[in-house]
Protein backbone atom coordinates (compact mmCIF):
# COMPACT_ATOMS: atom_id res chain seq x y z
CA UNK A 1 0.00 0.00 0.00
CA UNK A 2 1.62 3.23 -1.20
CA UNK A 3 0.62 6.28 0.78
CA UNK A 4 0.86 9.98 -0.05
CA UNK A 5 -0.91 13.09 1.21
CA UNK A 6 -1.33 16.84 0.97
CA UNK A 7 -0.39 19.11 3.85
CA UNK A 8 -1.72 22.56 4.60
CA UNK A 9 -3.42 24.69 7.26
CA UNK A 10 -6.33 24.31 6.78
CA UNK A 11 -6.76 21.38 4.37
CA UNK A 12 -10.50 20.68 4.27
CA UNK A 13 -10.96 22.65 1.03
CA UNK A 14 -8.17 20.89 -0.89
CA UNK A 15 -9.33 18.96 -3.97
CA UNK A 16 -6.11 16.98 -4.53
CA UNK A 17 -7.58 13.77 -3.02
CA UNK A 18 -10.25 13.83 -5.75
CA UNK A 19 -7.55 13.92 -8.44
CA UNK A 20 -5.24 11.27 -6.99
CA UNK A 21 -8.12 9.07 -5.88
CA UNK A 22 -9.45 9.11 -9.45
CA UNK A 23 -6.06 8.01 -10.81
CA UNK A 24 -5.56 5.33 -8.16
CA UNK A 25 -8.87 3.77 -9.15
CA UNK A 26 -8.23 4.21 -12.88
CA UNK A 27 -4.87 2.45 -12.79
CA UNK A 28 -5.81 -0.14 -10.17
CA UNK A 29 -3.08 0.94 -7.74
CA UNK A 30 -3.23 -0.11 -4.10
CA UNK A 31 -2.63 3.28 -2.55
CA UNK A 32 -4.11 6.16 -0.63
CA UNK A 33 -3.90 9.94 -0.81
CA UNK A 34 -5.18 11.88 2.18
CA UNK A 35 -5.32 15.38 3.67
CA UNK A 36 -3.07 16.11 6.65
CA UNK A 37 -3.49 19.29 8.69
CA UNK A 38 -0.03 20.48 9.71
CA UNK A 39 0.31 23.56 11.87
CA UNK A 40 2.64 26.39 10.91
CA UNK A 41 5.97 25.80 12.58
CA UNK A 42 5.64 22.01 12.33
CA UNK A 43 6.28 21.66 8.58
CA UNK A 44 9.97 20.69 8.68
CA UNK A 45 9.38 18.06 11.37
CA UNK A 46 6.49 16.52 9.43
CA UNK A 47 8.47 16.40 6.19
CA UNK A 48 11.54 14.92 7.84
CA UNK A 49 9.31 12.17 9.19
CA UNK A 50 7.67 11.19 5.87
CA UNK A 51 9.48 7.86 5.58
CA UNK A 52 8.88 6.97 9.24
CA UNK A 53 5.16 7.60 8.68
CA UNK A 54 5.14 5.27 5.68
CA UNK A 55 4.52 8.13 3.24
CA UNK A 56 6.11 8.12 -0.21
CA UNK A 57 5.75 11.91 -0.34
CA UNK A 58 3.28 14.75 -0.26
CA UNK A 59 1.91 17.85 -1.89
CA UNK A 60 2.24 21.13 -0.03
CA UNK A 61 -0.31 23.91 -0.13
CA UNK A 62 -0.84 27.31 1.47
CA UNK A 63 0.66 28.48 3.79
CA UNK A 64 3.48 25.92 3.87
CA UNK A 65 5.15 26.14 0.44
CA UNK A 66 7.98 28.45 1.53
CA UNK A 67 8.64 26.48 4.72
CA UNK A 68 8.79 23.28 2.68
CA UNK A 69 11.31 24.88 0.32
CA UNK A 70 13.54 25.69 3.30
CA UNK A 71 13.37 22.08 4.55
CA UNK A 72 14.51 20.45 1.29
CA UNK A 73 17.91 18.89 0.61
CA UNK A 74 17.44 19.40 -3.12
CA UNK A 75 15.02 21.41 -5.27
CA UNK A 76 14.37 21.85 -9.00
CA UNK A 77 14.92 25.10 -10.94
CA UNK A 78 11.21 25.91 -10.90
CA UNK A 79 11.17 25.80 -7.10
CA UNK A 80 14.28 27.99 -6.94
CA UNK A 81 12.64 30.57 -9.22
CA UNK A 82 9.50 30.67 -7.09
CA UNK A 83 11.11 30.14 -3.69
CA UNK A 84 8.44 27.56 -2.89
CA UNK A 85 7.85 23.81 -3.09
CA UNK A 86 4.53 22.04 -3.67
CA UNK A 87 5.66 18.45 -4.37
CA UNK A 88 7.96 16.43 -2.08
CA UNK A 89 9.46 12.93 -2.10
CA UNK A 90 12.40 11.22 -0.39
CA UNK A 91 15.34 9.35 -1.88
CA UNK A 92 18.16 7.71 0.10
CA UNK A 93 17.30 9.69 3.20
CA UNK A 94 17.18 13.03 1.37
CA UNK A 95 14.16 15.27 0.85
CA UNK A 96 13.65 16.42 -2.74
CA UNK A 97 11.16 19.06 -3.77
CA UNK A 98 9.83 20.65 -6.91
CA UNK A 99 7.30 23.28 -7.90
CA UNK A 100 4.91 21.70 -10.37
CA UNK A 101 2.70 24.80 -10.63
CA UNK A 102 5.00 26.01 -13.42
CA UNK A 103 4.60 22.70 -15.28
CA UNK A 104 0.85 22.75 -14.70
CA UNK A 105 0.39 26.24 -16.09
CA UNK A 106 2.47 25.60 -19.22
CA UNK A 107 0.91 22.19 -19.97
CA UNK A 108 -2.59 23.63 -19.58
CA UNK A 109 -1.68 26.50 -21.93
CA UNK A 110 -0.18 24.03 -24.42
CA UNK A 111 -3.33 21.91 -24.36
CA UNK A 112 -5.78 24.76 -24.81
CA UNK A 113 -3.82 26.98 -27.23
CA UNK A 114 -1.42 24.82 -29.21
CA UNK A 115 1.55 26.73 -30.64
CA UNK A 116 1.04 29.77 -28.43
CA UNK A 117 4.80 30.41 -28.09
CA UNK A 118 5.01 31.47 -31.71
CA UNK A 119 2.35 34.13 -31.13
CA UNK A 120 3.34 35.62 -27.79
CA UNK A 121 5.91 38.40 -27.94
CA UNK A 122 4.46 40.25 -24.93
CA UNK A 123 2.73 38.75 -21.90
CA UNK A 124 1.02 40.75 -19.16
CA UNK A 125 0.81 38.97 -15.79
CA UNK A 126 -1.51 40.32 -13.09
CA UNK A 127 -0.30 39.69 -9.55
CA UNK A 128 3.08 39.25 -7.89
CA UNK A 129 2.64 36.31 -5.51
CA UNK A 130 4.10 32.82 -5.74
CA UNK A 131 1.90 31.85 -8.68
CA UNK A 132 2.97 34.94 -10.63
CA UNK A 133 6.66 34.26 -9.94
CA UNK A 134 6.27 30.71 -11.24
CA UNK A 135 4.34 31.73 -14.33
CA UNK A 136 6.86 34.44 -15.20
CA UNK A 137 9.63 31.84 -14.87
CA UNK A 138 7.68 29.47 -17.12
CA UNK A 139 7.01 32.09 -19.79
CA UNK A 140 10.67 33.16 -19.89
CA UNK A 141 11.78 29.51 -20.08
CA UNK A 142 9.60 29.13 -23.20
CA UNK A 143 11.25 32.10 -24.88
CA UNK A 144 8.67 34.85 -24.35
CA UNK A 145 10.86 37.93 -24.90
CA UNK A 146 8.85 40.47 -22.92
CA UNK A 147 6.81 40.14 -19.73
CA UNK A 148 5.00 42.95 -17.94
CA UNK A 149 3.94 42.60 -14.30
CA UNK A 150 1.16 44.58 -12.65
CA UNK A 151 0.26 44.28 -8.99
CA UNK A 152 -1.82 46.32 -6.56
CA UNK A 153 1.28 46.48 -4.31
CA UNK A 154 3.95 47.73 -6.75
CA UNK A 155 6.93 46.80 -4.54
CA UNK A 156 6.25 43.08 -4.99
CA UNK A 157 6.17 43.39 -8.76
CA UNK A 158 9.35 45.47 -8.68
CA UNK A 159 11.12 42.74 -6.69
CA UNK A 160 10.31 40.11 -9.34
CA UNK A 161 11.29 42.42 -12.18
CA UNK A 162 14.64 43.17 -10.54
CA UNK A 163 15.70 39.55 -11.08
CA UNK A 164 15.17 39.84 -14.86
CA UNK A 165 15.69 43.53 -15.70
CA UNK A 166 16.02 42.97 -19.44
CA UNK A 167 12.91 40.82 -19.88
CA UNK A 168 10.47 42.13 -17.26
CA UNK A 169 9.02 45.56 -16.69
CA UNK A 170 6.25 46.68 -14.37
CA UNK A 171 3.02 48.54 -15.02
CA UNK A 172 1.02 50.68 -12.65
CA UNK A 173 -2.25 48.95 -11.75
CA UNK A 174 -4.28 52.11 -12.35
CA UNK A 175 -3.07 52.41 -15.95
CA UNK A 176 -3.60 48.80 -16.97
CA UNK A 177 -6.09 49.57 -19.78
CA UNK A 178 -3.39 51.68 -21.45
CA UNK A 179 -1.02 48.68 -21.47
CA UNK A 180 -3.31 46.17 -23.19
CA UNK A 181 -2.88 47.33 -26.77
CA UNK A 182 0.20 45.26 -27.62
CA UNK A 183 -0.37 42.36 -25.22
CA UNK A 184 -0.48 38.87 -26.78
CA UNK A 185 -1.17 36.94 -23.56
CA UNK A 186 -3.00 38.23 -20.48
CA UNK A 187 -2.71 36.07 -17.33
CA UNK A 188 -4.58 36.68 -14.07
CA UNK A 189 -2.83 35.15 -11.06
CA UNK A 190 -4.65 37.23 -8.43
CA UNK A 191 -7.64 36.10 -6.37
CA UNK A 192 -9.82 38.77 -8.01
CA UNK A 193 -12.76 37.07 -9.67
CA UNK A 194 -12.66 34.03 -7.38
CA UNK A 195 -15.91 33.09 -5.67
CA UNK A 196 -16.24 35.23 -2.56
CA UNK A 197 -13.66 37.78 -3.76
CA UNK A 198 -14.10 41.15 -5.52
CA UNK A 199 -14.28 41.02 -9.32
CA UNK A 200 -11.35 41.83 -11.57
CA UNK A 201 -12.50 45.19 -12.90
CA UNK A 202 -10.37 45.41 -16.04
CA UNK A 203 -11.88 46.74 -19.29
CA UNK A 204 -10.83 44.64 -22.28
CA UNK A 205 -11.79 47.04 -25.07
CA UNK A 206 -8.17 47.88 -25.92
CA UNK A 207 -7.04 44.23 -26.02
CA UNK A 208 -6.30 43.17 -29.58
CA UNK A 209 -8.56 40.40 -30.99
CA UNK A 210 -5.73 37.85 -31.33
CA UNK A 211 -4.74 38.06 -27.65
CA UNK A 212 -5.05 34.98 -25.40
CA UNK A 213 -6.65 35.42 -21.96
CA UNK A 214 -5.79 33.03 -19.11
CA UNK A 215 -7.08 32.92 -15.53
CA UNK A 216 -5.62 30.51 -12.95
CA UNK A 217 -8.74 30.90 -10.78
CA UNK A 218 -10.96 27.81 -11.15
CA UNK A 219 -13.80 28.59 -8.73
CA UNK A 220 -15.94 29.48 -10.63
CA UNK A 221 -14.90 27.39 -13.63
CA UNK A 222 -15.42 30.39 -15.91
CA UNK A 223 -14.52 33.65 -14.24
CA UNK A 224 -16.03 36.95 -15.27
CA UNK A 225 -12.73 37.82 -16.96
CA UNK A 226 -12.87 34.70 -19.13
CA UNK A 227 -16.57 35.15 -19.90
CA UNK A 228 -16.01 38.73 -21.06
CA UNK A 229 -12.95 37.70 -23.09
CA UNK A 230 -14.82 34.83 -24.77
CA UNK A 231 -17.70 37.14 -25.62
CA UNK A 232 -15.19 39.34 -27.46
CA UNK A 233 -13.85 36.35 -29.39
CA UNK A 234 -10.59 35.87 -27.51
CA UNK A 235 -9.15 32.42 -26.96
CA UNK A 236 -9.38 31.67 -23.24
CA UNK A 237 -7.56 29.30 -20.87
CA UNK A 238 -9.34 28.33 -17.65
CA UNK A 239 -7.62 27.44 -14.39
CA UNK A 240 -8.88 23.95 -13.54
CA UNK A 241 -6.60 22.36 -16.14
CA UNK A 242 -3.58 23.86 -14.38
CA UNK A 243 -4.66 22.20 -11.11
CA UNK A 244 -4.95 18.83 -12.86
CA UNK A 245 -1.64 19.03 -14.73
CA UNK A 246 0.34 20.18 -11.68
CA UNK A 247 -0.71 16.95 -9.92
CA UNK A 248 0.89 14.69 -12.55
CA UNK A 249 4.57 14.83 -11.45
CA UNK A 250 3.80 13.96 -7.85
CA UNK A 251 1.60 10.99 -8.74
CA UNK A 252 4.31 9.70 -11.10
CA UNK A 253 6.95 9.95 -8.36
CA UNK A 254 4.91 8.34 -5.60
CA UNK A 255 2.89 5.72 -7.43
CA UNK A 256 5.15 4.87 -10.39
CA UNK A 257 2.78 5.69 -13.27
CA UNK A 258 2.59 8.95 -15.21
CA UNK A 259 -1.17 9.57 -15.32
CA UNK A 260 -3.20 11.16 -18.11
CA UNK A 261 -5.31 14.28 -17.67
CA UNK A 262 -8.50 13.19 -19.43
CA UNK A 263 -11.91 14.75 -20.06
CA UNK A 264 -13.33 12.28 -17.53
CA UNK A 265 -10.96 13.55 -14.83
CA UNK A 266 -11.76 17.16 -15.73
CA UNK A 267 -15.50 16.51 -15.41
CA UNK A 268 -14.95 14.66 -12.10
CA UNK A 269 -13.35 17.79 -10.62
CA UNK A 270 -15.66 20.22 -12.43
CA UNK A 271 -18.72 18.52 -10.92
CA UNK A 272 -17.26 19.03 -7.46
CA UNK A 273 -16.55 22.72 -8.17
CA UNK A 274 -20.07 23.25 -9.46
CA UNK A 275 -21.51 21.44 -6.43
CA UNK A 276 -19.88 23.84 -4.03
Amino acid sequence: MIRACCIGWPVTHIRSPLIHGFWLAQYGIAGTYTREAVEPGDVARFLRGLADQGLAGCNVTIPHKEAAFAAMDEVDPGAVAVGAVNTVWHEDGRLIGMNSDVIGFLKNLDDQVAGWEGEVAHALVLGAGGAARGIVHGLLSRGVPRVTLANRSPAKADAIAAAHPRAIRTQDWQTLPDALGDVDLLVNTTSLGMSGQPPLDLPLETLKPSAIVSDIVYVPLETDLLARAAARGHRTVEGLGMLLHQAVPGFARWFGITPDVTPALYEHLAADVRGR
